[in-house]
């Protein structure tokens, strides 16, 4: 599979008369300060898909490390179990924002081991599976259980150091939205502002205005100019380290970085950064 990956062809691989060879479909449905979306799943979800929450499923609790810290395997491999993921799974992650929640669930599980074409986020989302007149159901998923083994270590990762290394010697882009880089609004976390010499790449702008991602080449043409040549180190953060995977997913899809060379994800990102008195902020448009 492509890490990206249509409504019709999900459909296609759905309606496999095997069993073992379709994909496990994960919904990630989430918003920053709520609603939970949960009940969201419960009214009407692609048939078989299985929700799994970005706050307790897809990260460790809240703390030091960030908002949405690296889960523990533990933590991780419990909930791909009781999704059904196996070890030799196809898995294919949903939101309803077009996929830039859902690129999360998508690098973990390669963080997680599993290989480049096993995993994709599906494009457009939830609403772009309803507006192509595909099935929904209110009928709970009940997957025999999975028997995935979570192996760490399969995507690059930064740490505040290193994140702060980078924005001066190679280009550290901040997903984020403008006015939260900028430092003129901070819903959530201590301090507005980004981490100095990071340079603005909003995550929705990896989306066309049909709520599609954009083409690869189109893809390219932006993170290259947002990285000059695109041949130096690039790494990416925002607020808590789960639309930056956004970033990474695009990436790839768009051939500017291959999968064994991915962009590595300082996943404390801002909630981290901000949260130690002793970073410093920058603020406004420049970096």
């Amino acid at each position: 599979m492509d890490p990206l990956l249509a409504p019709s062809r999900l459909a296609e691989l759905l309606a496999d008369p095997d069993p073992a060879r379709r994909p496990v479909v994960l919904d990630v449905r989430w918003r920053l300060g709520g609603p939970p979306a949960r009940p969201d799943h419960d009214a009407a979800h692609i048939p078989g898909a299985v929700f799994v929450d970005m706050d307790t499923d897809l990260a460790d609790p809240p703390g030091p490390a960030g908002r949405h810290p690296l889960p523990s395997v533990e933590r991780l491999q419990a909930a791909l179990r009781r999704a059904g993921v196996r070890d030799d799974s196809l898995v294919v992650a949903h939101d309803d924002a077009q996929g830039v929640q859902a690129a999360r669930a998508w690098w973990l599980l390669r963080w997680a081991g599993f290989a480049p074409g096993t995993v994709a986020v599906l494009d457009g989302g939830f609403r772009g599976w309803v507006d192509a007149g595909l099935p929904t159901t209110a009928e709970p998923s009940r997957p025999a259980p999975g028997d995935v083994t979570v192996r760490p270590g399969g995507m690059p990762v930064l740490d505040a150091d290193e994140a702060a290394a980078l924005a001066r010697s190679g280009v550290l882009l901040d997903a984020r939205a403008p006015e939260r880089y900028r430092g003129e609004h901070e819903p959530v976390d201590p301090k507005a502002g980004h981490i100095p010499g990071a340079r603005n790449a909003p995550a929705t702008d990896v989306l066309g205005s049909d709520g599609r991602w954009l083409p690869p080449a189109a893809l390219a043409e932006w993170l290259g100019g947002l990285a000059e040549a695109g041949e130096g180190e690039v790494g990416a953060y925002c607020g808590s380290g789960a639309t930056a995977a956004a970033l990474v997913l695009a990436a790839e899809h768009a051939g500017f970085r291959s999968p064994e060379r991915p962009v590595p994800l300082y996943v404390g990102s801002w909630s981290n950064w901000s949260a130690d008195p002793q970073r410093p902020v920058a603020t406004g448009a420049a970096p």
